[in-house]
């Protein structure tokens, strides 16, 4: 078995007042994986990160326990977008992310896949795949690999089935920098089941079967404040939700997934640092 410290948990944590300051937030909070925006995740522009922030961050990250930095992309994008301009502008957005990514050596950027709006749903799809192997190229000279994240099913997202995941990761060619982030809350809402071992059993093997395992590259460890299939996103504290503790015993322990980073979001409104510190704890205590 691996000592505690070695597997990668950690939390989504904040660069105000810098960079340097998201390895020094999870320094506090125990963590040895993190994740961070690098940028405002509700606006469009992003001011350029200057060459001393992005050395001040990677010098940080390699004199701490942090392991593995992933950052989560705006909110705002949504390729599939029916609007011109707001597709025109996630493309741009997301080219420009994941060349930030590359300039503070992130290897992992995760993205939303978007919604569907008023436009057929497969082709939306189909489009969002599209628009990712063309921002792929556009920063082939970058190493950082864009992870599609598992969507709730709220509205009109797209995203929340294995299928759908899928069907995205077909239209991308580089397949060395695209992969899949697995949100537990997410899952669950949209109605996958991994709670008891047959359960858990059932849909690692269906994700295989659809995707392939060596496409997942990062878990979002969320519980849900809503039950199995709700297509409602509301994260909840770790064994205070509807997914049982169990569940997330058999994500930890598995030896499949031992080197994949484990991020938690919750707290979502105001990160606290002792709430980080207790889901931490929670999950360690789960380590068999």
């Amino acid at each position: 078995m691996k000592e505690k410290n070695q597997y990668l948990l950690g939390a989504h944590v904040s660069i105000t007042g810098g960079f340097f300051k998201a390895i020094e937030e999870g320094t506090q909070i125990g963590c040895t994986a993190i994740q961070i925006f690098t940028k405002s995740n509700r606006q469009w522009h992003a001011r350029s990160i200057t060459d001393n922030e992005a050395q001040e961050f990677i010098t940080a990250q390699k004199n701490s326990d942090i392991k593995i930095v992933a950052a989560h992309a705006s909110y705002l994008i949504n390729l599939g977008s029916a609007t011109p301009d707001v597709q025109k502008k996630s493309f741009t957005a997301l080219v420009n992310e994941i060349k930030r990514c590359q300039k503070l050596q992130i290897p992992f950027l995760v993205l939303h896949p978007g919604t569907a709006e008023q436009k057929n749903r497969e082709l939306t799809i189909q489009e969002t795949g599209k628009l990712i192997n063309q921002a792929l190229q556009a920063t082939s000279d970058c190493t950082t690999t864009v992870l599609v994240e598992t969507m709730a099913g709220q509205g009109k997202s797209i995203g929340s089935s294995f299928e759908e995941l899928a069907m995205i990761l077909d239209q991308v060619s580089d397949k060395k920098r695209i992969g899949i982030c697995f949100d537990t809350c997410h899952a669950f809402a949209a109605g996958y089941d991994f709670r008891t071992q047959e359960t858990y059993d059932e849909t690692f093997t269906k994700f295989d079967d659809m995707i392939g395992l060596q496409y997942l590259k990062i878990f979002h460890l969320n519980d849900s404040k809503k039950e199995i299939a709700s297509h409602v996103d509301r994260h909840e504290d770790i064994g205070k939700g509807a997914i049982n503790l169990q569940a997330f015993a058999m994500i930890i322990n598995d030896p499949r997934f031992v080197n994949i980073p484990k991020i938690l979001e919750t707290p979502v409104a105001g990160i606290a640092i002792d709430d980080y510190k207790k889901n931490i704890e929670t999950l360690i205590g789960l380590i068999k």
